[in-house]
């Protein structure tokens, strides 16, 4: 995989329309062809269709979007030494493993409604990760087990955009996994009887 040019791929979307509605699993499977285009030019031959609903091109952008930035964002993590590819592809709850723990990962922006700022977030971040469990990937996206978040801010709002600037966040992820240590990770019981291990690494754009 390439990550220059995924990047330049998922730059080519300059302004991101509304998702149109929320994410869901119906919608999700019908637009599962993102996975098959990996240029913007594929894309967009794809979702020409006629018979597609009101809204689902906006959607299904998002879907190809995320998904190409996620895959990028997954890449990087098992290029490093530290890291053992997961060998089931399949598998929803795991990408990872370091140190002997299982982790998904996933990118996400700081989110809007959360009811402060960023660096109140950043001072604790304990209470963001609950939120971000709590409140994000719902329906076939949700679990709780061992993830590590890649929270993404950019000063002008625009947090989206840093997803496409794989080259900003390799080294910034690689940072993060060589000062890798598991007493540094949260903890929740989500479930009674499951220790759920977690971490934020921070991508903040300043300009």
């Amino acid at each position: 995989m390439n990550l220059l040019t995924i990047e330049n791929e998922l730059k080519k979307i300059h302004t991101m329309p509304p998702w149109g509605r929320k994410q869901n699993n119906d919608w999700d499977a019908l637009s599962n062809f993102v996975y098959q285009c990996p240029s913007y030019e594929a894309f967009m031959t794809a979702i020409d269709k006629p018979y597609f609903e009101k809204g689902f091109v906006e959607y299904a952008t998002h879907r190809w979007f995320n998904t190409w930035s996620a895959m990028g964002v997954e890449h990087i993590f098992c290029s490093q030494p530290t890291v053992i590819p997961h060998k089931n592809k399949k598998d929803k709850l795991v990408d990872f493993q370091i140190q002997g723990i299982n982790f998904d990962h996933k990118t996400t922006i700081f989110p809007k409604n959360i009811g402060y700022d960023i660096d109140t977030a950043l001072k604790n971040p304990h209470h963001l990760l609950r939120w971000l469990y709590e409140n994000q990937s719902t329906e076939g996206r949700f679990h709780t087990a061992n993830r590590l978040f890649v929270v993404l801010h950019k000063k002008n709002g625009q947090h989206w955009q840093l997803r496409a600037q794989l080259t900003w966040l390799q080294p910034i992820i690689e940072s993060y996994l060589a000062n890798f240590h598991m007493s540094r990770l949260h903890s929740f019981y989500f479930q009674p009887t499951i220790l759920t291990y977690t971490d934020i690494i921070w991508a903040i754009e300043e300009d």
